[in-house]
């Protein structure tokens, strides 16, 4: 969750004032004009390849060269909290760059996405090898190419000292940071091979990230209160893997790693894959359990170690176990939660769930927000 403080976060249910703050930049955001707001959503998204992306009106801008423009311009949002007896606590709600511009009679109507869209449009013009080196150089330069003088956050859980391998990327300088395949059609990706995530969060800044697990922190407990309208629960087997194999194959007739293989090992998740689905598949049989393996492969070029292979699989299970059970839910609009963040949500009188928040958006100004979440389904 953004920076917040216990007061803004303890008044979220109360009357309190919802300002909005824009402002635009043409020279990287070294300066910033602020802009009058006219209305607008932002969509934060964790499933989506741009984290955050918006919607916005602003009234009696310049535009062209030296104003807002779809070439070099960057839009700042920002969604305050007015608190009684305190100043009003300011939330980024995304930095952006325009994706496209429409004049209207009282200023110009903006479609936003987040700042990945600038690095996925900052293609190699030719081939280009990457590392040997530790995935936070390998990354940190190709992210400093695309946005200069921007810092890279890597938050707890994600293993920037892991080494990276030598790999050659054709043009697309985003699968190269996230995830990919080289020209034989092998899995490449920063992230994807350190078991993580890399976006740029609400403030612009890119960022790697451990994959969200329901054994995070509970950032934010939401109570019946908070909840305007009786959540809608939804179940689906798409996407569910619950037993995963991953290996290590540059593909050029080096030592293969692996294959590691990772499973539902939990007794009590109704995707538990057994015991020893490798080894043991008979398992379930002798033990009278009701089981069903369902099983996906994962080989990178990127990897180069056991324990590597294992990190990434147990990335790839957090992913792919928790999607068969979501909530979708209003509640009282909580600016600085993030996609990825884990809370808690009485959905009964008494009755509380652990979700992961995949997607909240929300008008800017507005006192609500839609979160679709997700959860592991468990064994009564």
């Amino acid at each position: 969750m953004l920076p917040i403080s216990a007061a803004a976060l303890a008044a979220l249910g109360q009357g309190t004032a919802r300002p909005v703050r824009a402002e635009w930049s043409n020279d990287g955001g070294h300066t910033w004009t602020p802009a009058r707001f006219g209305a607008g959503q932002v969509t934060p998204d964790r499933t989506a390849e741009v984290r955050y992306s918006a919607s916005v009106e602003l009234l009696d801008v310049p535009r062209g060269r030296s104003g807002i423009n779809s070439v070099s311009t960057e839009v700042r949002l920002f969604q305050g909290i007015g608190v009684p007896r305190r100043a009003v606590e300011w939330i980024p709600a995304g930095r952006y760059a325009v994706d496209r511009l429409k004049r209207t009679s009282v200023g110009v109507s903006l479609d936003l996405l987040g700042r990945e869209d600038i690095v996925r449009g900052a293609a190699f013009p030719t081939a280009r090898t990457i590392g040997p080196d530790s995935a936070k150089a390998c990354a940190e330069a190709l992210y400093a190419e695309a946005l200069p003088g921007s810092p890279v956050s890597w938050r707890p859980g994600a293993q920037a000292g892991l080494p990276i391998p030598a790999f050659v990327v054709d043009e697309d300088r985003w699968a190269a940071l996230s995830g990919g395949t080289d020209t034989s059609g092998t899995a490449t990706g920063v992230a994807a091979s350190i078991g993580a995530e890399t976006f740029c969060d609400a403030r612009g800044i890119p960022t790697f990230a451990a994959v969200p697990t329901l054994a995070d922190p509970v950032v934010w407990r939401i109570g019946r209160r908070l909840v305007t309208a009786r959540p809608s629960e939804e179940e689906t087997s798409e996407g569910l893997r619950n037993l995963w194999v991953v290996s290590g194959d540059a593909g050029s007739g080096d030592q293969v790693i692996g294959p590691v293989f990772v499973w539902d090992e939990d007794p009590g998740s109704m995707t538990y894959a057994g015991p020893d689905p490798v080894e043991d598949p008979l398992a379930p049989q002798r033990l009278g359990l009701d089981v069903r393996v369902r099983t996906a492969r994962y080989s990178s070029a990127l990897i180069t170690s056991l324990e590597q292979a294992r990190t990434v699989g147990l990335a790839k299970l957090a992913d792919s176990i928790g999607v068969q059970a979501s909530l979708s839910f209003t509640s009282v609009c909580n600016p600085a939660l993030e996609p990825g963040d884990v809370v808690e949500v009485e959905v009964e009188e008494g009755v509380w769930q652990r979700h992961i928040i995949d997607s909240n958006p929300y008008s800017l100004g507005g006192i609500a927000m839609t979160c679709q979440t997700r959860t592991s389904t468990r064994k009564v």
